[in-house]
């Protein structure tokens, strides 16, 4: 009679004289995976039947050098398991208090402030561009690091410290990014990681995860972006608020946008279901962080315009897009001048130049005065985009008056 999974990884282990622990690094090897999404407690749950390795098995038998039916499996290929946002984390400890703190004693009146000053930063970012803000963000990051390192704390006024480094990491990440500094963007983004997860704050080490693979998705980075965000989804879990399972699916939706193919197509699709889903789950009792507060069906209606462009499905995606401009505050200049080059490139790709042509125009105007790189990429998107038309007069007069 067959063997139990179980019961042969560990007569394999054994006889490798190993300890669990020594397997589940061995296994880790064998994926070529950083950090420990493997632990000794795994190994010993897969040998005692409550688990089962699943995907898993393949870097079993490779660390075991053992064939895979060995183990009481078909062979099946061999694909990397998923990550765990551990694999996203900084080198080394930036967050490690320093061994003699002779700072003054941080107590909850600091966090609050700190807390206000965030909210503060996060709402100036509504309506001023990264160029503007970069100087600000940079300058509260570090001030907040070096107040949870330098100072003296209890542990869970540590603990509340670590998350408004993560939120502060999070929205300077994005205004770096917009600031076209992706560089540093993506470490302020790997340092929020570190303390969210520190602060063992799931939903926010999504969200930073989730605003890192949005920016590898824009810089030529999908299939990075295509893992990160699976792996942000997997992490937070079913608990997550509604709110920010709508989040993270969004990204998930537009890392496979990005990524193409039609695989990845499918798989866009679903993740705006999800998403949709999700939001409707959002009822006046379920409880989400203040910084959600921005996420809305106008939000996911934006990013369900955006994959329908990107896939060149106009007749889907200029109703969306109207639908949104008609609504959105116009005091939030860059988003709008982005979520109108949305809409010229749609026009373009429904062979509507002069509607392309005029919507353009309005993209040109409002970015002139915004230091974002995110619209000045747009505006050379959507300027390429015209150049198709470049024999229609109102398309001519646009793009010489852009030159």
């Amino acid at each position: 009679m067959r063997s139990s999974i179980g019961a042969n990884i560990r007569r394999e282990r054994q006889r490798h004289g190993w300890s669990q622990a020594r397997l589940a690094v061995e296994i880790c090897r064998a994926a070529g995976i950083r950090g420990e999404p493997v632990g000794r407690q795994e190994v010993s749950r897969w040998e005692t039947g409550k688990r089962k390795p699943r995907e898993w098995l393949p870097f079993l038998a490779s660390a075991l050098g053992v064939p895979l039916e060995e183990l009481g499996e078909p062979q099946t290929p061999a694909e990397p398991p998923l990550p765990t946002l551990a694999d996203y984390l900084p080198e080394g400890d930036q967050l490690a208090p320093l061994a003699a703190r002779e700072g003054r004693r941080v107590g909850m009146g600091q966090v609050d402030g700190l807390q206000q000053r965030v909210h503060g930063l996060r709402l100036a970012d509504d309506v001023l561009a990264g160029g503007d803000l970069i100087r600000p963000a940079l300058r509260e990051l570090r001030s907040a690091v070096r107040v949870y390192r330098e100072g003296s704390h209890t542990g869970e006024v540590g603990r509340l410290l670590l998350r408004q480094i993560g939120e502060l990491a999070q929205i300077a990440g994005w205004i770096a990014s917009d600031a076209g500094r992706h560089a540093e963007a993506e470490r302020i983004y790997r340092l929020g990681l570190s303390a969210a997860r520190q602060a063992e704050d799931l939903t926010l080490a999504g969200n930073l995860a989730g605003s890192l693979a949005y920016q590898f998705s824009n810089t030529g980075r999908e299939s990075e972006a295509v893992t990160l965000t699976q792996a942000a989804l997997h992490d937070a879990g079913p608990e997550a608020p509604p709110k920010a399972r709508a989040l993270y699916l969004d990204r998930v939706a537009w890392a496979h946008t990005k990524a193409g193919g039609p695989e990845n197509t499918q798989h866009a699709m679903r993740a705006l279901g999800k998403a949709g889903e999700a939001l409707t789950e959002d009822t006046d009792g379920a409880e989400s962080p203040a910084w959600l507060y921005w996420v809305d069906a106008g939000e996911l209606q934006v990013m369900e315009s955006r994959v329908y462009t990107e896939l060149r499905r106009p007749l889907r995606a200029v109703p969306l897009l109207r639908d949104v401009l008609s609504r959105y505050d116009a005091t939030h200049t860059r988003e709008m001048a982005l979520y109108l080059s949305w809409l010229a490139v749609a026009y373009a790709d429904a062979n509507e130049p002069e509607e392309a042509a005029a919507t353009a125009e309005r993209v040109v105007s409002l970015s002139a005065d915004i230091s974002s790189e995110r619209t000045a990429e747009r505006v050379r998107v959507v300027l390429a985009r015209l150049a198709e038309y470049a024999d229609i007069p109102e398309v001519r007069a646009v793009l010489d008056s852009a030159l």
